[in-house]
C-alpha cells in the first residue's frame, strides 16, 4: 500500500529535502507540498493524504490552528515538524490530535519511520522527544481537570501506560512487563477505548497529566 503525504512548511529547503528523502521509497508518495497553513488545508482537502507533516510556526494560519482545523474522524494523520526540543506550542498540537513529532534536524532514516509509523496509527515516533516534552509541560501535581477513564484501569493496564509515558515501544514494554506483545496491544486498545483517546500520544499526556506516569509500581 502506497502511503501518501503532504508536507507544510515555510523553509522552501525543508520541503524540498523531505520530499527528496521520502521519494526515494518505493511506498510512499508525496503529493503536494504547501507553504503556509492555509495552503496546508486546501491541499487536504484537494489531495485527502494518509499524513500530514506540519510545522508549527509558519507565517499566518500556523501548525496548531491547521491542527485544529482537521480534527475530524476522516482527516489525515498529523506529524508536527519543530525546530525545538522543547516548544511550549507542543502540547497544544498534541491536544489537537497530533500523532507525533520530529525534529527538523531529524536522519532520514526518522523521517521515513515517522510518515510509516503515522500512517498505521503509531504515534510515539520520536519516544524520547515526546516524554521529555509531556514530563517539562505537565502540570506539577495531578491536574484536577485530568479526564476521568470511562472505568477504572486494571493494574496491568497501569502499569502498561507508566511505560508507555516513558517512551518505551510496544516490545520494549512487552519485554519490561515479560508479556507477549499481543497483549501489550491489547491492554492500550483497553486504555484508548477507556479514556475516548485518539492515540498513543494522548494516552501517555493523560498518563502525565494524572500523575500515574510518576508513581511507582
Amino acid at each position: 500500500m502506497t502511503i501518501s503525504v503532504v508536507i507544510a512548511d515555510d523553509q522552501e529547503m525543508v520541503r524540498t529535502g523531505f520530499r527528496m528523502i521520502l521519494e526515494s521509497q518505493p511506498d510512499i508518495e508525496v503529493l503536494a507540498d504547501v507553504v503556509d497553513g492555509e495552503a496546508a488545508l486546501a491541499a487536504v482537502a484537494e489531495h485527502r493524504p494518509d499524513v500530514l507533516l506540519l510545522d508549527i510556526r509558519m507565517p499566518g494560519l500556523d501548525g496548531l490552528e491547521v491542527t485544529r482545523r482537521l480534527s475530524g474522524s476522516d482527516r489525515p494523520r498529523i506529524v508536527i515538524v519543530t525546530t525545538f526540543d522543547l516548544d511550549e506550542y507542543v502540547h497544544a498540537a498534541l491536544h489537537g490530535g497530533a500523532s507525533g513529532f520530529l525534529l527538523k534536524d531529524a536522519s532520514p532514516a526518522m523521517l521515513v519511520e515517522a510518515v510509516r509509523a503515522a500512517a498505521v496509527g503509531d504515534s510515539l515516533v520520536s519516544p524520547a522527544i515526546t516524554v521529555r516534552l509531556l514530563r517539562e509541560l505537565a502540570p506539577k501535581t495531578p491536574a484536577a481537570g485530568a479526564r476521568r477513564p470511562g472505568e477504572p484501569l486494571t493494574e496491568r493496564e497501569r502499569d502498561v501506560v507508566r511505560c508507555l509515558a516513558r517512551g518505551m515501544t510496544n516490545a520494549e514494554i512487552a519485554g519490561e512487563l515479560y508479556v507477549s506483545l499481543s497483549t501489550v496491544k491489547t491492554h492500550l486498545a483497553n486504555v484508548q477505548a477507556k479514556l475516548d483517546a485518539r492515540n498513543r500520544v494522548e494516552i501517555a499526556a493523560w498518563a502525565w497529566e494524572s500523575g500515574l506516569a510518576a508513581t511507582t509500581t
